[in-house]
């Protein structure tokens, strides 16, 4: 293919939600914008995940009385040693304004639940809804042939080619083998996905972070954006005085695109970068010791940025948002990944380590459970522990990826996903584990489990434990005894959601040097730069809450500034 040179104000490299937010913005403000994506697909890790945002301040968050100082409160106790003052602000200031526009002017639709705990219900500041939104599900017959241009879910993320949503859809999943009202609801979702992709290549109703990438590219496509698939960046191009001008483009649209107001880097992380994670994940040191489930953290935009004189700002709570994984391999020997974000929390499992022991609330987010994880084994050659459960965890919910009754087990066993054994001592021998150590955590556990309650690590004892148990089971939605045998367990291993680590910027989105002076013409946002939440993880959404905001400032201040006398010409 000839190579193209092309023109624009502002060039956007990435297409999940911060790329597609600075992009949107920056159009309706009359400024022509280039979206380059290096993947066949839009969307990126946004595309694929359950596309919550944390974004307190909102309309609903106001009518429940939630205000500034409660939320300021939060931030700085999830991570306290590391709280940016100036980016909080800049945050906060933003997000009703930021919200409105998606919804008003780029016709964004979200949903408000009532019910979406802050992670950590037990700090001040913590509340039980009005912060975290979701995108409402969507035709994805409004993007046309370009509907199958969206990043597909991921099959590990899905239940037989079904995304659900957390909350009340996820419930009845769980439940399908309980109830009939459950099993006609979870039927009739299967059977609609299975009749579109029969029909339509895909699922036509989108949810989750599909759905609002759908959305925001419908958006992007009637504002005028210029969208490109298949087209990475090979390398940032400055002028004499460090400016950032332009950028050469390989792939499928080869050539040098020249942005006039800037470069927007919104990459994603980089925990899928060998380089980058073993020199700033802790208990990664050798490159053999993390797995990463998600799409579109390969670490392009931070190495393109140090390339300028940027640099990566690691002085953050937690480098990465940890999730546990299940490693296994599928049936012809190809490796698979199950991230687990939120069943072993329910009755009747918990998690030990390699000693027979527990080490955290299991019911605890996902992140927080896997920063335990890493302090647990810190001493330890390798990062791991078990999810154990009995026969009626294992009967009503499942473990995992490993499907409830009256799904048939063998796959999981001969995957090597899942191990069984009719005894405790039996199973701590499969897994690897201390028996002594496995019958007396659980003879502890199921002490405090009969009654409602877990005296070593509190599980079941906040609003947002309860959000993610079973709401119908008594007296606790999170704790039941493991006593029925058989017995099985599933290993669960590092992984992440992305990195908190991430491109140093100032508070306007600016990449920085390591003295702190901003880099003309270049932006990071998204998870390609450092979490203005220094690091902690406060609730539903807290990748793509910031994404969207930050996304929108950017996209706006370079339009502001483009009107001012000073601003660069063409």
């Amino acid at each position: 293919m000839a190579s193209q040179v092309k023109q624009c104000d502002v060039l956007v490299v990435g297409s999940g939600a911060a790329g597609l937010t600075a992009a949107l913005a920056a159009a309706k403000h009359g400024l022509k914008v280039v979206v380059v994506e290096k993947e066949r697909y839009y969307g990126g890790t946004t595309a694929i995940s359950a596309g919550w945002a944390w974004v307190p301040g909102n309309r609903q968050g106001v009518e429940l009385g939630d205000t500034r100082t409660a939320v300021e409160d939060y931030l700085r106790q999830i991570a306290p040693a590391h709280f940016d003052a100036e980016g909080v602000e800049a945050f906060l200031d933003t997000v009703p304004e930021a919200i409105s526009f998606l919804e008003d002017e780029a016709g964004v639709q979200f949903i408000y639940p009532p019910k979406a705990p802050d992670y950590q219900m037990d700090k001040t500041g913590a509340k039980e809804s009005g912060r975290a939104i979701i995108p409402t599900d969507v035709d994805a017959r409004i993007l046309g042939p370009d509907r199958l241009k969206v990043q597909p879910y991921l099959s590990s993320y899905t239940v037989f080619g079904y995304m659900p949503q957390v909350g009340a859809d996820i419930t009845h999943f769980f439940r399908v083998n309980q109830s009939l009202r459950s099993f006609v609801y979870v039927a009739s979702r299967l059977l609609r996905t299975w009749w579109d992709t029969l029909w339509f290549r895909r699922s036509l109703t989108r949810s989750n972070g599909n759905a609002l990438i759908t959305q925001m590219l419908k958006a992007a496509k009637d504002a005028g954006v210029d969208l490109r698939t298949s087209a990475p960046v090979e390398r940032l191009i400055t002028d004499d005085s460090g400016r950032v001008v332009s950028a050469e483009i390989g792939g499928d649209h080869p050539g040098a695109i020249t942005a006039r107001l800037g470069v927007v880097i919104a990459t994603g992380g980089f925990s899928g970068n060998d380089r980058l994670r073993r020199e700033y994940f802790p208990h990664d040191k050798r490159g053999d010791n993390h797995f990463t489930p998600t799409l579109g953290h390969g670490g392009d935009g931070a190495e393109l940025a140090l390339t300028v004189g940027g640099t990566i700002d690691s002085t953050v709570e937690s480098v990465g948002s940890w999730a546990p994984v299940t490693v296994f391999r599928y049936l012809d020997g190809r490796q698979r990944l199950f991230p687990h974000l939120r069943a072993f929390g329910l009755p009747g499992l918990i998690g030990v380590d390699r000693h027979g022991q527990r080490f955290a609330g299991e019911a605890s987010s996902y992140h927080d459970y896997g920063s335990a994880m890493i302090a647990n084994d810190a001493a330890e050659k390798d990062t791991w522990a078990w999810i154990v459960g009995d026969a009626t965890a294992m009967h009503k919910y499942g473990i995992g990826y490993a499907k409830p009754w009256p799904m048939p087990r063998s796959y999981f066993f001969k995957t090597g996903y899942l191990r069984k054994a009719n005894t405790l001592e039996e199973l701590a021998q499969k897994i690897d584990v201390d028996p002594a150590g496995l019958v007396a955590t659980v003879a502890a556990f199921n002490e405090g489990a009969t009654r409602g309650e877990d005296p070593a690590f509190g599980r079941g004892s906040t609003k947002y434990h309860h959000f993610k148990g079973d709401p119908l089971h008594k007296p606790n939605p999170n704790l039941a005894p493991l006593n029925k045998p058989p017995y099985y367990a599933t290993k669960i291993q590092m992984g992440d959601l992305g990195t908190f680590a991430g491109i140093a910027v100032d508070s306007s989105s600016r990449v920085t040097t390591g003295s702190g002076d901003a880099i003309p013409g270049l932006y990071a946002v998204g998870a390609a730069a450092v979490s203005v939440f220094g690091g902690g993880y406060p609730g539903y959404g807290s990748h793509i809450g910031p994404a969207l905001v930050f996304g929108y400032r950017v996209g706006r201040n370079i339009a502001t500034e483009a009107k001012r006398p000073e601003a660069p010409e063409s």
